[in-house]
């Protein structure tokens, strides 16, 4: 399981990217958050948590590094904030509406 935390206006774009790339099944969660800087101060006002989205996507483990260099090319601005990359082990999967096991 990939769970990347991103700026919101990047999400679109890498779910179209991961779509084209054969990735077709993904997950896009509303979010808000602060990383290491504690929020971003603009002149006098500062903002302890900022608008984040959060994009999960279950591949094979073949799929996991490709998944990554897309998410890094296409929401790398270099500045903080581009966000955060989670990869975990899923020990098992079942589709709702099949009882079907597997990605």
């Amino acid at each position: 399981m990939i769970k990347a935390i991103l700026r919101p206006e990047y999400v679109d774009v890498i779910a179209d990217s991961l779509a084209e790339a054969g990735f077709i099944s993904a997950t896009k969660i509303h979010a808000f958050g602060r990383g290491k800087q504690k929020g971003i101060t603009v002149g006098t006002i500062h903002y302890d948590e900022l608008p984040k989205m959060i994009l999960m996507v279950a591949v094979e483990d073949n799929g996991v590094e490709p998944v990554i260099r897309i998410i890094r090319d296409k929401a790398q601005t270099g500045n903080f904030g581009d966000g955060k990359i989670f990869i975990s082990s899923l020990e098992r999967v079942v589709t709702v509406r099949t009882g079907a096991e597997g990605i």
